[in-house]
């Protein structure tokens, strides 16, 4: 098998030309696995790669037309589009139809940024079996990819590398420049770099080898990396599956109480490059959903660390939204108002039109007075306890549905035996006819 020229770049003279030599990806390529008996099947089948950065898409689809000596076209959906899959069509058919009669796979790289019209244009030929198809993404294909097409291929979950991994490729990537030795703790920081992205991993060391060939220098040590780096940001994908997962994870660590669970998912967003801005937005949506009318004074504090955050700026700003998220962790929870709203709008949604009572409508004209606009109304603050017992402010006829139900934590155990006083009061006081 032909060698890459010396001329490409790292990641892609260490690319593995074998099945045996992939790194990772185990739960998939180890014995008895998944893909791994997709390839001793002798059969290819259509798929969808699904992972983030680095983590062996390419190589897996360049392999598996290795494994079943296929014609590989590549389309990527930055550059290509419908003209590229009709080019890679009349391949395919050359192929098939040649004296060699080769099956043809043609790898769509980031299928998530074809547009429906683009993907479409693949099933006809993925059902005919003129090729087979292999998408790779690094977004939920459940939402980025077209149900025709996604139910055409199956779904392959790739991981990021590990740890272990990422030290195994150092150490191939090290025997192709022995000139050059590595210190333990150099290599420890370049795969906390990495974080679990192999190419990351090679074009930040192919970039020290070549920074340390220029000065002379044999060993990259861990102080001259830092030197060399400087302050680099991890890879953090700000819009993408990895962003809504991490959200998520912070959202649930308050919502479940736990305040040091929650800092580090607020500050692995922020050191990933998150917007502060988004955080804050998020913080004053969990005061409304998650602890509600329990702790008011959270909705007040989240609204003022977006302030203190747009009055400061970083990092000074930052300190005020990690007091936000500690304070709303620890505060008392409670959804009520949160299903209280969603039952209200459900309710709505599915009722008819009611009218507004008579005596709930304003009347400003004489017209609206004679036709018994208002006629009747109790102003509660005219009545003892500035409550109109018995009173009725739902549309006629509708019985009270009861949406909100507060919850015995925090303030809302008050309110609670508010609202139970005032049924009572209601129980007993006069009844509209």
């Amino acid at each position: 098998m032909k060698s890459a020229a010396p001329s490409q770049p790292l990641a892609e003279r260490l690319r593995p030309r074998r099945l045996a030599d992939v790194i990772g990806q185990q739960h998939l390529l180890g014995p008895g696995m998944a893909l791994r008996l997709a390839f001793e099947s002798g059969r290819p089948h259509s798929c969808i790669l699904w992972g983030p950065p680095g983590t062996g898409k390419t190589t897996i689809a360049r392999l598996m037309a290795d494994a079943f000596d296929a014609q590989f076209i590549t389309i990527s959906a930055v550059l290509g589009g419908v003209k590229d899959i009709r080019d890679a069509v009349e391949r395919a058919q050359q192929a098939r139809d040649g004296l060699e009669q080769r099956a043809t796979i043609v790898f769509a790289d980031e299928v998530h940024r074809f547009n429906k019209s683009q993907q479409d244009a693949f099933l006809p030929h993925v059902e005919s079996g003129l090729f087979t198809f292999i998408g790779a993404t690094t977004e939920n294909p459940s939402f980025e990819v077209n149900a025709a097409l996604l139910s055409r291929a199956a779904v392959y979950v790739l991981q990021p590398l590990s740890d272990e991994d990422l030290k195994q490729i150092v150490a191939k990537a090290c025997e192709q420049s022995p000139e050059f030795a590595i210190e333990a703790d150099a290599i420890e920081r370049l795969v906390a770099h990495a974080d679990g992205d192999a190419r990351r991993l090679l074009n930040t060391l192919e970039t020290l080898v070549v920074a340390a060939a220029r000065e002379g220098r044999a060993t990259i040590t861990d102080a001259w990396v830092v030197h060399v780096m400087g302050e680099r940001m991890r890879r953090y994908d700000k819009g993408g599956e990895q962003f809504y997962d991490t959200i998520s994870a912070l959202h649930k660590s308050v919502r479940g109480s736990d305040p040091d669970a929650a800092l580090y998912w607020l500050v692995r967003m922020l050191d990933g490059g998150a917007d502060p801005r988004y955080l804050a937005r998020r913080l004053v949506r969990m005061a409304s959903e998650d602890i509600g009318l329990a702790d008011p004074r959270a909705l007040r504090l989240a609204l003022d660390a977006a302030e203190v955050y747009e009055r400061l700026g970083s990092p000074e700003g930052e300190l005020a939204l990690a007091e936000c998220v500690v304070y709303l962790a620890v505060a008392p929870k409670s959804n009520a108002v949160y299903k209280a709203y969603n039952a209200a709008r459900a309710w709505v949604k599915g009722d008819g039109t009611r009218p507004v009572p008579m005596h709930l409508r304003n009347a400003p004209t004489r017209l609206m007075k004679e036709l018994d606009y208002g006629k009747g109304y109790r102003y509660a603050h005219d009545e003892e306890g500035g409550f109109a017992a018995g009173e009725t402010y739902l549309p006629t006829g509708m019985a009270p549905p009861g949406f909100y139900q507060p919850v015995e934590r925090g303030l809302e155990i008050r309110i609670a035996e508010k609202l139970r006083q005032l049924r009572e009061a209601n129980a007993g006081g006069p009844v509209r006819d």
